[in-house]
C-alpha cells in the first residue's frame, strides 16, 4: 500500500462573500494549494470535491467538473455530498485512491456559498441534512436538534451552559490571528451566557456562523514526492468512516455519537496509534455541545467527562490536548462543504510549524481531524503525522 503525503494546502478567508460563486472560491483555494505544493496543474489526476447545498442554493448540480475547471486542470472530478462532512469524505476517497495506486496526485477540497440567502432560507437548506419526514416536517432545525442533544447530555451526565460557554470562549481565542477565520475577536463567558437564546439551552454564541468559503488539499504518493523533490513532511496515516441513523428518534442515545467512535476506532487502528498519542485535534464544533460529544466519541474522555474540559483548561492552547487551534467551526467559520478539508489544512500547517498557533504545539507530531455530517449520522476521522 502506498504511503500518502499532504503536499500542499489552501484556503480562502471564511466569511461572507455573497458576490462570489462556489467555483470562484474553490479556484482560489485550489490554486493556492497547488502553489503551496509546488505541483504542476498537469500532474493532477483526479479532483475530489465536497459540496452540500449547491443544487439548493445556487441552482447548480454536477459540480465536480466545475471544480476541476476552476482549478485549471484536465482531470476526472467527482462531487461528494455528506452534509457537513462532504469534503471530509472527499478527502478520505482521495486518500484511498492514492493508497491503492490509482493515482499519484489528487486534489481534494470543497466549497460552499450560503450568505447570499436570508437566514430563513439558509436554515431551511441546512435542515435538509436531517430526516425530512420525521424532523423537517415537524419544524426541527439544527439548533433545535443539537439543543435536544445538549439537554440529553445534561440530563444523563451533568454539566451546564457555563461549561459550554468555555468551549466558545476557547475557540474564539484560538481564531485570533488566523487569517482565514471569520471571527477574530475574543468573547467572554458572560457574553456567551447573555447572548440571545437560539434553542434552549443553546444561545447565539454557542452556534457556528453562516459562512462562505473553500479549502483544498493536494495529496501525493510518497514515490511521487521523492521523484519530484516535493517537500511533504506530513503524511496521512489513518482514515476511518462511520455512520448512524439519520433521525435522532431512531437512535439509542442522544448524548453519544457512535458514528464518530466507529470512524475514530478505524482511523486509530489504521495508523496504529491510540487516543493518547494525539498531540493536537481539530473537531467538528458546529455547536459547543458538538465539541464535547466529539471529544468523548474520539476516546479522549470517558462519557460524561468532556463537558468540563475547556473550563478546566485541558483543551485550551496551553492544555494537555489543544483542540481547535484554528478557531474551529465556531470562530473560524463553517462553509459546510469546505469544512472537512479546512481541518486538514489547519492541522497540516500546525504540524509543519507554519500556522499562527504552531507555537502552542511546537513538538506536535500527531494530529487528528474529526468531521461530522448533520447530527453525526456521517463521520470521518483522519490521523496526520510528521513523517519526514
Amino acid at each position: 500500500m502506498t504511503s500518502v503525503r499532504v503536499a500542499g494546502v489552501g484556503s480562502t478567508h471564511f466569511g461572507t462573500h455573497p458576490e462570489r460563486t462556489s467555483r470562484d472560491l474553490f479556484a482560489e483555494a485550489g490554486v493556492s494549494a497547488l502553489a503551496d505544493a509546488g505541483v504542476p496543474h498537469a500532474d493532477v489526476e483526479f479532483v475530489h470535491y465536497g459540496n452540500f447545498a449547491g443544487g439548493l442554493v445556487e441552482g447548480q448540480g454536477h459540480t465536480g467538473p466545475l471544480a476541476a475547471e476552476a482549478l485549471g486542470v484536465d482531470a476526472p472530478a467527482t462531487r461528494y455530498e455528506a452534509a457537513c462532512a462532504s469534503s471530509g469524505v472527499a478527502f478520505r476517497e482521495a486518500v484511498r485512491a492514492v493508497r491503492a495506486g490509482d493515482a499519484d496526485v489528487v486534489v481534494a477540497g470543497g466549497a460552499e456559498r450560503l450568505s447570499h440567502l436570508d437566514t430563513a432560507e439558509t436554515t431551511a437548506a441546512l435542515a435538509s441534512a436531517a430526516d425530512e419526514l420525521w424532523e423537517g416536517r415537524a419544524g426541527a432545525t439544527f439548533p433545535a436538534v443539537y439543543a435536544l442533544m445538549a439537554d440529553a447530555y445534561f440530563g444523563e451526565f451533568g454539566g451546564d451552559r457555563t461549561d459550554l460557554a468555555h468551549v466558545a470562549v476557547k475557540n474564539h481565542a484560538n481564531a485570533m490571528g488566523n487569517p482565514h477565520a471569520q471571527f477574530q475577536r475574543e468573547i467572554t463567558v458572560e457574553e456567551v451566557l447573555d447572548a440571545p437564546p437560539v434553542a434552549e439551552p443553546l444561545g447565539l454564541l454557542d452556534a457556528c456562523p453562516i459562512t462562505d468559503g473553500a479549502s483544498a488539499v493536494v495529496l501525493v504518493s510518497e514515490e511521487y514526492a521523492a521523484a519530484n523533490d516535493v517537500d511533504a513532511p506530513v503524511g496521512v496515516t489513518g482514515s476511518g468512516q462511520g455512520g448512524d441513523r439519520l433521525a435522532l428518534a431512531d437512535r439509542a442515545h442522544l448524548a453519544r455519537t457512535p458514528a464518530a467512535t466507529e470512524a475514530a476506532e478505524a482511523a486509530y487502528a489504521d495508523a496504529d496509534i491510540v487516543p493518547g498519542d494525539v498531540d493536537v485535534a481539530e473537531v467538528h464544533d458546529c455547536f459547543t455541545i458538538a465539541e464535547v460529544l466529539a471529544l468523548e466519541a474520539l476516546g479522549f474522555y470517558e462519557h460524561g467527562e468532556a463537558v468540563g474540559a475547556a473550563r478546566a483548561g485541558e483543551t485550551t492552547r496551553d492544555g494537555r490536548l489543544p483542540v481547535n487551534l484554528s478557531g474551529g467551526l465556531k470562530a473560524k467559520g463553517h462553509p459546510v462543504g469546505a469544512t472537512g478539508t479546512s481541518q486538514i489544512a489547519e492541522l497540516t500547517a500546525l504540524l509543519r510549524g507554519d500556522h499562527t498557533n504552531s507555537d502552542a504545539v511546537p513538538d506536535a507530531e500527531v494530529g487528528l481531524a474529526h468531521n461530522a455530517g448533520g447530527t453525526v449520522a456521517s463521520a470521518v476521522v483522519h490521523v496526520l503525522e510528521v513523517v519526514a
